[in-house]
């Protein structure tokens, strides 16, 4: 989606970090932002940053709630009319090994890093297929869908996820002239650090809670030092104008990336391949390269 002037963009998430950098970004190349967050604090402190601008829309949403996905949906449409780019930026983190999680952490991460970002495509897809006029979804993932960290498992599980879905619905969307990003940012001047705050109490876990915060408790400084949310946003619009499958905005992963993927490509048994699975992936391969082709001429 080249021109974005007129256009109406959906970020979750939006009231602060990656996603007021999004709504940044946007506002100022012509279009009309509706920010959903949790946090009416924070809401409240976007609307005064953008000046109370009429092109902005702020409502609360919690994004594992698939009904109120819908009426936050409905509402965005009644206020400013079809969603053409939807952001699903919203994000939580939670600092304990795998081993030591409960199910309530699983249902808590998952919930709103991976199901946050199937609501939002459930929700508002079917919605842009039927306004016909296109538009591009941006799914935020993080470079931990590439590098794992075994401080943070399980949201190292969710956005290898997210990067997944992102790439498989590419493949599906473009038929309707729909773009698909997955947005993998590095270290960001963001509150991530609070996501204890919006932790429903009904998944409560108290000891991995405070385990969880004592990392949190020193994250502060370190995010000081992130990028900006203006000029992540920045790069998210350029990624959406040049359809990219992968927006990534911080070029200091580049070596290990490389890293990474020797040791994947390295550890591919050299042996013969007998002709009829060769064929088999052959036919699947000129498919699957049929349709990256066609995604990237959205």
């Amino acid at each position: 989606m080249q021109h974005v002037e007129g256009k109406t963009a959906f970020i979750t998430g939006g009231a602060s970090g990656a996603g007021l950098g999004m709504a940044a970004a946007f506002l100022k190349n012509g279009m009309k932002v509706v920010l959903a967050d949790i946090r009416r604090d924070s809401l409240t402190r976007a609307a005064e940053y953008f000046g109370h601008s009429p092109d902005v829309h702020a409502l609360t949403l919690d994004v594992a709630d698939r009904a109120a996905f819908a009426r936050a949906a409905d509402e965005a449409e009644e206020v400013f009319g079809p969603v053409h780019i939807l952001c699903n930026n919203a994000g939580i983190n939670l600092f304990v090994p795998i081993e030591e999680c409960t199910y309530n952490d699983w249902d808590w991460v998952m919930g709103v890093n991976f199901g946050g970002v199937v609501n939002g495509i459930q929700t508002f897809v079917p919605r842009i297929r039927r306004h016909g006029q296109g538009g591009h979804i941006v799914n935020t993932a993080s470079m931990a869908a590439f590098v794992p960290s075994p401080a943070a498992g399980i949201y190292t599980a969710s956005k290898f996820a997210v990067r997944g879905l992102s790439e498989a619905l590419r493949l599906s969307l473009y038929r309707y002239g729909i773009g698909v990003s997955v947005f993998c940012p590095g270290l960001i001047n963001s509150g991530i650090y609070e996501s204890e705050k919006v932790r429903p109490a009904r998944l409560s876990s108290p000891e991995n809670a405070a385990k969880s915060q004592e990392t949190m408790d020193r994250l502060p400084e370190i995010h000081r030092a992130g990028m900006a949310p203006e000029e992540v946003g920045d790069k998210v619009l350029e990624g959406i104008r040049q359809n990219r499958m992968y927006i990534f905005s911080h070029p200091e992963f580049k070596d290990e990336l490389q890293d990474l993927f020797d040791i994947v490509l390295g550890s591919l048994p050299d042996e013969a391949v007998p002709q009829k699975r060769l064929e088999f992936e052959q036919w699947r391969r000129n498919e699957v390269k049929q349709a990256i082709e066609a995604a990237d001429r959205v």
